[in-house]
């Protein structure tokens, strides 16, 4: 459902209008072969309307998400198969959720809101490179905004009109 919201989005994705303010992760970088907590920062609506539903994709390499619910939203885990098994914790895992839906709620244009997931980053994610989460908004009336573009090389987030959220993967941590 979110390829077929992104694949529109290539197409109109900036017809919603400048966006003021980007959807963000709180933490900027985590460690590969851990779990990571993902702070996914909503800072409004679309276009003076409130956002009703917000669709995170989930990318490959990262499994075992689980998200957090949230009072007056519906929560919906949409599951399917990885590209690849992952050893998680000496057990091989072949599917999860792939993408993340929260809705029916009400976060207004000028409101400020989180949506929370964890995830565990698997080893074999590239140390380095910039893990992104394409971010789809929906709001009343067919407004939408697609957090969906990922830099080419050579880009940065800051050459992009609607980026999707990332993270820097570092290097395994050591210790607890």
């Amino acid at each position: 459902m979110l390829q077929r919201l992104i694949t529109a989005g290539a197409v109109c994705g900036l017809a919603t209008g400048t966006a003021f303010a980007h959807v963000t992760l709180e933490k900027g970088e985590a460690s590969v072969g851990s779990a990571y907590k993902a702070v996914l920062r909503v800072p409004h609506g679309c276009e003076g309307m409130p956002t009703t539903t917000v669709r995170v994709q989930v990318p490959e390499g990262v499994i075992a998400v689980k998200p957090q619910p949230k009072a007056g939203w519906k929560l919906e885990k949409i599951k399917a198969a990885y590209s690849k098994s992952y050893d998680y914790y000496g057990a091989s895992t072949s599917e999860g959720v792939k993408e993340i839906v929260w809705s029916g709620g009400n976060l207004g244009d000028d409101e400020y809101d989180e949506f929370i997931f964890r995830g565990y980053l698997t080893p074999d994610l590239e140390v380095g490179e910039t893990l992104y989460f394409p971010v789809v908004q929906e709001c009343p009336e067919g407004k939408v905004q697609r957090w969906i573009e990922i830099p080419a090389a050579g880009q940065s987030d800051d050459d992009l009109e609607l980026p999707a959220p990332g993270i820097k993967l570092l290097g395994k941590a050591v210790g607890h």
